[in-house]
């Protein structure tokens, strides 16, 4: 049988199951919440159940949010199985063998592995963008950290390949990752700046400047304001030669 697939990255996304169930799963926030929590925080370790309750409704008293939290573990097997969440008594559950293959899982494998291109390929974005449950901060503010922890490993991943690729004189490849790099921390100037450099000493000035010039334009279009003086200047240097 053909294991589902749940994609974080990018957006939220689940095949390998009837579609109706998809639907149900995918519509329900806290389903999706509670699928991303226990596949990657502390993943593989039990949970407990009055520590997912508060996280996922902390408006609610311990019995309701316990109850509210048994419908959400229904709702998880009946589409993917009884054994995507594996109960341990009545207070405890983790993520089980149904659970849905996950790219943000297997990302994170990747990266610790070194297997920094296979990482960057499944990185199609932000994990679960646009994501938010309301009233849950707890919840809120563990998923902006992982976003904010997953674009710190693809940044690092990008510039060790760029890095490794220019020792070797493969410069086509290290200009490329460092685009990615700089493309996907595109609101810090510093990665930037970085980028910018290295396309420089590879020979490729043009390529520097228009990297520098597509993102002065998102930075207008975007968050209406100019880059820093710092890559002005050094943009400036780069156009003088």
């Amino acid at each position: 049988m053909t294991r589902p697939t749940l994609h974080l990255l990018g957006g939220t996304a689940l095949a390998g199951i009837p579609p109706d169930d998809a639907r149900l799963l995918l519509g329900q926030s806290k389903t999706v919440a509670l699928l991303a929590y226990l596949l990657l925080a502390q993943p593989g370790l039990r949970q407990r159940r009055d520590r997912l309750a508060g996280l996922l409704w902390p408006t609610l008293d311990q019995a309701h949010a316990r109850s509210a939290l048994r419908k959400t573990v229904h709702i998880v097997r009946s589409g993917l199985g009884a054994d995507a969440i594996v109960s341990f008594g009545d207070e405890e559950v983790v993520i089980g063998p149904a659970a849905p293959w996950c790219d943000a899982v297997e990302f994170t494998t990747s990266i610790e592995a070194g297997r920094l291109g296979r990482a960057l390929e499944l990185y199609r974005g932000d994990l679960m963008p646009g994501f938010h449950l309301p009233e849950c901060g707890e919840f809120d503010r563990w998923l902006e950290e992982e976003r904010a922890a997953a674009l710190e490993r693809v940044v690092a991943a990008a510039w060790a390949l760029a890095r490794e690729c220019e020792e070797s004189e493969r410069l086509t490849d290290a200009g490329g990752w460092a685009r990615v790099a700089a493309r996907r921390a595109w609101t810090d100037e510093r990665v930037l700046r970085r980028a910018l450099i290295m396309l420089d000493r590879i020979g490729d000035r043009a390529g520097a400047i228009s990297l520098f010039d597509g993102f002065a334009r998102r930075l207008r279009s975007e968050l209406e304001t100019e880059p820093s003086a710092e890559t002005a200047a050094l943009v400036a240097r780069l156009r003088s030669r």
